[in-house]
């Protein structure tokens, strides 16, 4: 049954979020958006974001919407569409979604997963592991929202944000509701979990791999206290929680988890998690370790070994995450095996050789200092004694921090580096580069830039030589750059290097 827009005043007021609105209402409401170009006739139209602007308003009116909330007055009110006030657009979003599409996540089996690195990773671990299980038991591939793509049965395309706004996650769950999907696998950010895309949801299981320094800045977190909050936000909304006992912050961590009903925890150095991995051994690009699972209810205790179909030792943190969460969803051991062993997250730690063999390049989405510090442990691993060619850059407007701190690591790390182009969007990339290029020196490296990111990777591949190998951070396969307020279609750093390596 159609909700009206009386419906949505009323859920509003008792919230305590309405401020005024023009009218009451019996209009029926058939669609909610804040974007413009998809509103139509009967649409209830949100303002929001920074970028809004009043001709996005007209067209949504234009176009035939009932009502529209927003936290300014916008006297667009008419016969025919309703303007509501509200104190907090942020805390409205969520009421309006499930006001509208009901309370979805009762109907399928959510899974969050919120850390600074391998959020993409582990999803892609659990997708793997879940539609093996889904596959055996004659059920629907399984749902996913990560900063890598989206897909819900009907949905399939390339993401922009980590974890969806909250009309568009609904929308994901409907879909994949509709189309039989009894899982979905989602990235939570801490500013999903700071600014309530997520509230409303309840995820049958979460998980915390691990915290560090990033996204300080003045339109992410104002500091590392209030970033590390965020996360430990997804927390209370979770039934059963998955933690890392190997990550920092660990006395928050067990204050966080007395909201959380059930706690299991996994670790590579700590012999009484419930998750405990070992004896790790790779070779020729498969990594191999056994793990023990004990105290997990309704799961069998069970020493086991596993397969890791994707390179790098970096990847066990993900692995035990995945299994631990799989234990807790009671998903046959069977099926945890198989599906590590030819589980791949694209664009994730990705090796390429030229046709020779001479030469190597790892792609990968490693974008904060503390992905880069995992990626140098594996190298000198993996590879002893290559010297590393980087490609890399930093994003406009955000994350500030990350310019020194990544710039650093690459002046001490790397035997060249080359500085381009990562989603500058509405600041100067020049600027960026040059920010950067400056911490690169000070730690007494060499660099240069060139903003343009294929010819800087064509520019390091000519570079090459049989000492080092090339490392190329940040975009994965992405095949977007983000230029001002759009998002310019590009080749992926993969196809870059495939095509000229």
């Amino acid at each position: 049954m159609k909700k009206t827009v009386n419906d949505f005043i009323k859920v509003l007021e008792d919230r305590n979020l309405i401020v005024s609105y023009s009218k009451l209402s019996d209009k029926k409401v058939s669609s909610i958006t804040y974007n413009s170009k998809e509103a139509g006739e009967g649409t209830l139209f949100v303002c929001k974001g920074a970028h809004f602007q009043e001709k996005y308003l007209d067209d949504a009116i234009q176009s035939g919407a009932v009502c529209y909330i927003s936290e300014k007055k916008h006297f667009k009110a008419t016969d025919e569409c309703v303007e509501i006030i509200v104190s907090d657009i942020r805390q409205a979003m969520p009421i309006i979604a499930e006001t509208f599409h009901g309370r979805l996540s009762d109907k399928i089996t959510m899974i969050g997963i919120t850390g600074t690195k391998g959020k993409s990773t582990t999803a892609y671990f659990m997708r793997y592991i879940l539609d093996d299980y889904m596959l055996s038991s004659g059920g629907n591939r399984t749902a996913i929202c990560s900063g890598i793509d989206n897909y819900d049965g009907v949905i399939e395309e390339e993401s922009h944000l980590t974890t969806p706004e909250i009309m568009e996650l609904y929308l994901h769950m409907k879909n994949a509701i509709n189309n039989q999907i009894r899982y979905m696998t989602m990235e939570v950010s801490s500013q999903a979990l700071k600014y309530g895309r997520v509230d409303g949801i309840d995820f049958e299981v979460g998980c915390f791999l691990n915290i560090g320094t990033d996204h300080i800045s003045e339109i992410e977190h104002s500091d590392f206290e209030d970033y590390f909050h965020s996360k430990l936000k997804l927390f209370e909304k979770c039934r059963n929680m998955c933690v890392n006992l190997d990550c920092d912050g660990q006395n928050e961590l067990k204050e966080a988890l007395k909201k959380s009903p059930t706690v299991i925890t996994f670790s590579q150095k700590n012999e009484k998690a419930n998750v405990y991995g070992y004896d790790i051994k790779s070779h020729e690009g498969k990594v191999f370790f056994k793990v023990n699972i004990s105290g997990v209810r309704g799961y069998k205790d069970i020493i086991t070994e596993f397969t890791l179909g994707t390179f790098g030792t970096i990847n066990i943190e993900n692995a035990l995450a995945a299994v631990s969460m799989s234990a807790v969803l009671g998903i046959p051991i069977e099926c945890i095996k198989s599906g590590l062993a030819k589980a791949i997250s694209p664009g994730r730690m990705e090796v390429f050789y030229s046709d020779d063999g001479n030469k190597i390049a790892v792609v990968d989405y490693a974008h904060n200092k503390l992905s880069y510090e995992k990626f140098f442990e594996t190298i000198k691993d993996e590879f002893p004694g290559k010297e590393i060619i980087i490609v890399f850059g930093c994003p406009g407007g955000k994350a500030f921090a990350r310019r020194e701190e990544l710039g650093t690591i690459a002046g001490e790390r790397c035997v060249y580096s080359i500085i381009t182009e990562e989603d500058a969007g509405e600041e100067d990339v020049n600027k960026i580069c040059k920010e950067i290029a400056g911490y690169v020196k000070k730690a007494g490296g060499k660099c240069e830039i060139i903003t343009d990111r294929v010819e800087a990777i064509k520019k390091a591949i000519a570079l090459m030589d049989d000492n080092n190998m090339l490392f190329i951070p940040g975009k994965g396969r992405e095949t977007r750059q983000k230029r001002g307020i759009e998002y310019i279609d590009t080749l992926s750093d993969a196809e870059v290097v495939q095509k000229y390596l």
